[in-house]
């Protein structure tokens, strides 16, 4: 009798694990309530994305490796200074708003005061842009890039949440094509599952899934914006990626943001650690933890640096990838 009743359960455990194994990646997560929690850590998944693209598409590796080098010749042979001597680039900017409820459908006002954070943190003329003596020395002032908004695309929905592989940028799926994504940013503003506040995808990638998406609750610094992630800087460091920024810590302990200016980390921080804050890494420097590309909340985060600046705008030069965003 045990030993039928040993393989009844057997048979059963079997069906159960392909039926789990079966399940679509779109499938409803069970305990939604717990994945959709606010958050209270930053967690970006632009890394992550770029490392599955790269995966299903080897070419895309190298043209990122091919972007690295063009981009170190840019900054080495002072390219910035150039490209910056035909004025200010100004960026349109497509909102796409994804909803399920009245919250979810933001306002046009948080629109806007997201549009002043990034033209604000992009020209450093942010109100705590000053808050830092440490790096005075490589801190950029303005990078020359301003924002524009250029339409709201708004869309209910019944789906609860949107995941990291790009169904909100695809009208097949429930979300919204891009516009014009060669010459016009678009940003995707939705309910992101798993605590994730947003993640961009870099050069060099599909135009068709080109583009930033964001938290609705950590979008702006008005309406539903939500502390410690309520003064729009999530917009600030996603946009970073799509310029071809990584994490400060470079994705490993102790790695390389590919930037000759920020010192080494050994992994994210997060929240507003103290000032003089060492890291563990070679030589033990002070941490740049106000920089845009660490993990930091909102209010502890406030600069860039002159070598981030000048990989941006790399980005944007004759034979960059994002060139098309430089044209009058």
């Amino acid at each position: 009798m045990k030993k039928t009743f040993g393989l009844l359960l057997g048979v059963l455990l079997f069906f159960a694990a392909c039926q789990k194994s079966a399940t679509p990646v779109d499938a409803p997560v069970a305990g939604d309530e717990e994945v959709l929690a606010a958050p209270t850590q930053r967690v970006c998944y632009s890394y992550e994305v770029l490392e599955e693209q790269m995966r299903e598409n080897p070419l895309l590796r190298q043209k990122m490796n091919d972007l690295e080098n063009f981009t170190r010749q840019f900054v080495e042979s002072n390219g910035a200074a150039r490209l910056l001597s035909n004025g200010i680039i100004e960026i349109p900017v497509v909102f796409n708003v994804l909803y399920r409820t009245t919250a979810e459908n933001i306002s046009l006002a948080q629109i806007q005061s997201q549009i002043d954070v990034l033209n604000e943190d992009y020209s450093g003329t942010n109100a705590d842009h000053n808050n830092t003596s440490t790096y005075n020395s490589v801190k950029a002032g303005d990078i020359g890039i301003r924002f524009v908004l250029d339409q709201v695309i708004r869309k209910k929905t019944t789906k609860k949440s949107w995941r990291t592989n790009d169904d909100m940028k695809k009208s097949g799926r429930g979300g919204i094509n891009p516009t014009s994504p060669t010459t016009k940013l678009n940003v995707w503003v939705c309910t992101l599952s798993g605590g994730i506040l947003g993640y961009a995808q870099f050069p060099g990638g599909n135009p068709a899934t080109d583009g930033v998406v964001l938290l609705n609750t950590g979008t702006g610094r008005v309406g539903t914006a939500a502390y410690p992630f309520d003064k729009g800087r999530t917009a600030t460091h996603e946009i970073g990626h799509w310029l071809n920024l990584r994490h400060i810590w470079g994705d490993a302990t102790c790695g390389n943001d590919q930037v000759g200016d920020t010192p080494q980390h050994n992994t994210a921080n997060y929240g507003c650690p103290a000032a003089g804050h060492l890291s563990t890494c070679s030589g033990t420097p002070v941490e740049m933890t106000m920089n845009y590309m660490d993990y930091t909340d909102d209010a502890c985060m406030y600069m860039f640096s002159n070598g981030q600046s000048s990989r941006m705008l790399a980005t944007l030069a004759s034979g960059g990838p994002r060139n098309s965003f430089a044209q009058p």
